[in-house]
């Protein structure tokens, strides 16, 4: 197995806060590997330390092949970085911000104009390459953004949060481009405040909590780790849901964990442990306890049941981390 980044004891403080305590990873080449935390957890300063913008405290990383502390100008060469936010001059086209980073990784004039050709044909940006970026779509600049990560044809890219304010379809289309990349042999590292993200494209995720690793593993491992099927219900009013709450807690039949009440407070769900009987005793008992059940499904664990039973955060609170 060819790996292409590999983290072993990671630390860092700012001040007297230990931001990460010992972060061990290892990213296999030609694959999408996610980071998920909640704010502060880490992610970021782990990326900004892969890019060589960090110094760790303790620890040593390589990325593809080069030390991060001892190599860092190769590690440079060797990655693409794509941030939270889009890292363009809105007064320059299109082509113009492409062939200044390319002239900038010393591609020469020529090679630089043909390289960006080849990168706005890539995101589908040819019809817009002479147009100003001010005058680009959100999910347009979020395109042009991460051709520019890619202009030097790095094996590594990382992807910070990449699709944050982005419309539905501007996303599906990005990760379309992402696919498109992975399968052309490209590593990328992902940190991402959306568990749907995550689940499309990472082939194996680490899911950071104060500083630490809470488990890592490929998406359909960290679902088997919350248990099987779970029974939700959404309900009309709050104090409707902690009404059904009680009543689930009271069926033998359901999970054995407390059942759970989301955070928009409407609904409430709980692991599924004997199928078709838990349902029906479910049913009974909300019927009983007059709750008004707008909405009554079994489901199969998701990336937000992981992200709730490790780290005890609703996934609202998956945000960007600032370190």
């Amino acid at each position: 197995m060819d790996i292409a980044i590999s983290v072993a004891g990671l630390r860092k403080k700012y001040g007297e806060t230990e931001v990460l305590k010992g972060i061990d990873l290892a990213v296999e080449a030609g694959t999408v590997y996610g980071l998920l935390g909640p704010n502060g957890a880490g992610k970021t300063t782990i990326v900004r330390t892969l890019a060589t913008l960090l110094k760790p405290d303790a620890g040593t990383a390589t990325v593809a092949g080069f030390d991060v502390l001892r190599q860092p100008q190769e590690v440079r060469r060797s990655i693409g970085l794509t941030g939270q936010y889009a890292a363009l001059d809105a007064g320059l086209t299109g082509r113009e911000n492409l062939v200044l980073v390319a002239t900038l990784m010393h591609l020469g004039r020529r090679r630089a104009r043909a390289r960006a050709a080849e990168v706005l044909e890539m995101f589908d940006l040819t019809h817009a390459a002479d147009r100003p970026v001010r005058t680009y779509s959100g999910g347009m600049r979020r395109r042009l953004d991460l051709g520019a990560s890619l202009t030097g044809n790095p094996p590594v890219i990382f992807l910070d949060e990449p699709t944050t304010g982005l419309d539905p379809v501007s996303r599906i289309a990005l990760w379309e481009l992402v696919r498109k990349q992975v399968a052309e042999g490209v590593t990328v590292l992902l940190t991402t405040q959306y568990l749907e993200e995550a689940d499309q494209l990472a082939h194996r995720i680490a899911v950071i909590d104060k500083g630490r690793l809470a488990a890592e593993g490929a998406p359909a491992d960290l679902k088997r780790t919350v248990g099987g099927e779970r029974l939700e219900i959404t309900v009309r009013a709050p104090e409707m849901a902690l009404a059904a709450q009680a009543a689930l807690a009271r069926v033998s039949s359901v999970g054995c964990a407390p059942p759970v009440v989301d955070e928009d407070g409407l609904r409430v769900s709980v692991a599924l442990e004997n199928g078709i009987a838990g349902v029906s005793a479910a049913a009974q008992e909300l019927q009983q306890a007059s709750v008004e059940v707008v909405d009554f499904l079994v489901r199969r664990p998701s990336l937000d049941d992981v992200f709730l039973e490790l780290t005890g955060h609703h996934k609202g609170e998956l945000e960007t981390a600032n370190r």
